[in-house]
């Protein structure tokens, strides 16, 4: 009798093991994903068409060229690559890169891969496409320091072997070699800069390209808030929004207000994107968040006002981790630059 107690005891203390780890199970499954959701994020193109003027694959290449050219730069050093390196997707890791003189800029260096997609460039959006930002940094003195356009060109006319590729790119220009048109080769370039990825075909319709676990943490996503601002192809980079729009946080960054002097743009960025998130920390435009688990948190607090269990954080990173696409490395190449002219010494 007292054996057949504890056999009965046993059953039903396994019964509701059992029981406790359907239970579990279901909490696992993935939740439904519908077509609207897939439709949030849109369709990575295989190049972000200009509207201002024709692509060709003789200003591709002339941007490739300027995009590696340190000779652009004050000290010969820099060049785009140098804090946007695009064998690591398109940045370099620091908090903040370091300009031409050894001191780091103002604000952290943000990938140029995807950058393109966005409706405006740098953090504050000063620039509205990459081709205008292309040239930015090149005149910045605290980058690569270059005293004006104008020498710019100087530089360039100075090396003979870039007139052919001037010319290729801009046919019909009787004097191609403009610091405009660096601006535009360089853009044109940066146009096709995209990495599509696992992400994609799952948007496709290929609902195994992901795993259960990263389609949980993709519902979750949606269903937190987070693709209210990290929406369409970028997943990010279409807006601006308050740093802290639901519980204040502390920068002393103005943002987009140093661009506009509105005071509704004070402490506004434009929402990063989210390709290769996991790969191109640190985070924030100050770079001071140094983990992906750490910006979810912060991101669901103060722009959601939403606090995460651990669990939640770790299904949303699953997710984020899935979006690493394939970096172009054939496109991106660092191609051959004409030579510097010889200069021949003085005779005495």
């Amino acid at each position: 009798m007292k054996n057949k107690a504890i056999f009965t005891l046993i059953a039903l203390g396994l019964v509701f093991v059992l029981a406790a780890c359907g239970s579990a199970a279901q909490e696992q499954e993935t939740p439904e994903i519908t077509e609207a959701m897939l439709n949030i994020f849109g369709t990575m193109p295989e190049e972000v068409t200009p509207t201002e003027y024709e692509m060709s694959e003789e200003l591709i290449t002339l941007g490739r060229m300027l995009y590696y050219e340190t000779r652009i730069s004050i000290n010969g050093n820099m060049s785009c690559n140098t804090c946007h390196g695009l064998n690591n997707y398109g940045m370099d890791g620091l908090r903040f890169s370091f300009g031409h003189s050894g001191n780091p800029v103002g604000r952290n260096s943000p990938t140029v891969y995807n950058a393109a997609l966005h409706t405006a460039q740098f953090w504050d959006g000063r620039a509205p496409n990459v081709e205008e930002q292309a040239k930015g940094p090149i005149l910045a003195g605290g980058e690569m320091g270059m005293p004006s356009g104008d020498f710019v060109v100087e530089v360039l006319k100075g090396i003979p072997g870039y007139l052919p590729f001037f010319e290729a790119a801009f046919p019909g220009d009787p004097d191609p070699i403009t610091y405009d048109h660096v601006g535009q080769a360089i853009g044109a370039f940066e146009r096709r800069l995209l990495t599509p990825g696992r992400f994609d075909e799952f948007l496709a319709g290929d609902m195994d390209a992901l795993t259960e676990a990263e389609k949980r943490g993709f519902v979750l996503f949606i269903e937190t808030g987070c693709a209210s601002c990290h929406s369409g192809p970028a997943l990010g980079g279409g807006m601006f929004t308050t740093l802290g729009a639901k519980e204040p946080y502390t920068t002393n960054d103005l943002g987009r207000y140093n661009v506009t002097g509105e005071e509704a743009d004070k402490y506004a960025f434009k929402v990063p994107s989210l390709r290769n998130i996991a790969v191109t920390g640190p985070y924030l435009h100050d770079g001071s968040i140094p983990t992906l688990e750490a910006m979810v948190q912060l991101m669901a607090r103060h722009q959601l006002g939403e606090k995460l269990e651990a669990d939640q954080v770790d299904d949303i990173v699953t997710f984020l981790r899935a979006l690493t696409g394939v970096l172009p490395m054939e496109y991106a190449a660092q191609p051959e630059l004409p030579p510097s002219p010889v200069v021949e010494e003085a005779s005495e």
